[in-house]
């Protein structure tokens, strides 16, 4: 496959950057191709004078052809040298070319012919200072050097790319999980906004409601509603600053961490909120007074007892609710929550989103949700929560 791509990349039109570079490697090889000639003219005889200078010329006209053929180029130039020493700044740099730019197997080929044309070339046109033996080793060690560097330089190259190409799909990947940190953040949030929220706009329009068909109540009724009111519309607000705080902060990889909230001591008044609104409520507390859970556990539970509350009021206006907790440190907490249901109950058209959510919120802290309604139409949210001893 490597060939296939060595081959088309032989076959691709030539860019201006292209011209610009054989015109320089041209010129710097011409120097060393006129020296060699200078130096073969003085120690060659007066018949192969004209066959080197032919041959220099032909050396000079392969170095476009090596630059954009290298393989076609690379071997005319290992045949070139065993005909002159002439054509030897061309076979190495054809050599040093092809291991740069083009496969092992391609630039070790070329490398191979050019050490056997100067092993042709010192046997019929011998140095008489330097044996045929010793040409022949240091001719060898010079082209291995430059195939050696030539491999080195490209597999640096490529070294290089793909580190480069690393870093590439490193920022992408940062980048997604930035996107889905801010997602999760967003999904967070949401929770946050339905949870804290939707408790308190139920109990406004219970009170509204309780105001708007009992006009003829007595003013101590009605300014009862008032005030639950006017208490749920300023916890609202406050509920909604700690949302806003949630919002700007900068931490999305701990969902539970939210900002200091209601726990499960602050129970008691989520349910004479509720009571105030007109809900009917039946509690089993054997846990008594406020005990000690961790604080992620106690934000949990109160979350679940309040969601259940604000579905009952949406889902099953009227109808009585029963709350029970139990549990212990090491067997865990204990939340039921049931109510009957009406023929109307999904008027509303909820999605389920807070079940959802409290499912999420559970499951965050090591415990588990559940909810299904029984065959007498009942019903029923439990949940667990992890006591640690």
């Amino acid at each position: 496959m490597r060939d296939v791509d060595a081959a088309a990349c032989e076959v691709e039109p030539p860019g201006a950057w292209r011209f610009a570079q054989v015109g320089v490697t041209t010129a710097a090889v011409g120097v060393l191709v006129a020296t060699m000639l200078w130096s073969a003219t003085r120690s060659s005889s007066p018949g192969l004078v004209g066959v080197d200078v032919a041959l220099a010329v032909a050396a000079l006209i392969l170095v476009p052809v090596v630059i954009l053929r290298p393989r076609t180029g690379g071997v005319l130039a290992g045949v070139l040298v065993a005909l002159s020493p002439v054509a030897t700044p061309v076979a190495s740099f054809a050599v040093l070319f092809l291991a740069r730019n083009r496969p092992f197997r391609q630039a070790a080929a070329v490398a191979a012919i050019s050490v056997a044309g100067e092993a042709v070339q010192a046997f019929w046109r011998p140095v008489p200072s330097l044996p045929y033996g010793w040409r022949l080793v240091l001719m060898t060690i010079a082209y291995a050097a430059l195939f050696g560097w030539g491999t080195w330089a490209q597999a640096r190259n490529a070294l290089l790319a793909e580190l480069r190409d690393r870093a590439r799909r490193a920022e992408q990947e940062q980048e997604r999980r930035v996107d889905e940190a801010r997602a999760a953040e967003r999904g967070r949030i949401a929770r946050e906004m339905h949870d804290v929220l939707a408790h308190r706009l139920s109990l406004l329009a219970a009170a509204a409601g309780a105001m708007e068909y009992r006009p003829d109540a007595p003013p101590e009724r009605l300014s009862a509603a008032a005030g639950v009111i006017r208490a749920s519309a300023h916890h609202a607000l406050d509920e909604l600053r700690e949302v806003i705080t949630l919002l700007r902060s900068d931490d999305a990889e701990s969902p539970t961490d939210a900002p200091p909230g209601q726990t499960l001591a602050d129970l008691p008044r989520l349910l004479d909120e509720a009571r105030a609104a007109g809900q009917r409520i039946e509690v089993n507390d054997p846990l008594g007074p406020p005990v000690e859970i961790p604080a992620a556990v106690g934000r949990t539970a109160y979350r679940i007892a309040q969601e259940a509350l604000t579905n009952a009021r949406k889902h099953a206006a009227g109808q009585p609710v029963r709350l029970v907790l139990g549990g212990a440190p090491g067997t865990g907490l204990r939340i039921a929550v049931s109510n009957p249901t009406t023929p109307d109950g999904g008027a509303t058209g909820s999605a389920g989103t807070g079940l959802i959510g409290l499912a999420e919120r559970a499951a965050l802290t090591g415990g588990r949700v559940t909810h299904h309604v029984d065959a007498t139409g009942r019903f029923h949210l439990t949940a667990w929560l992890p006591w640690p001893t």
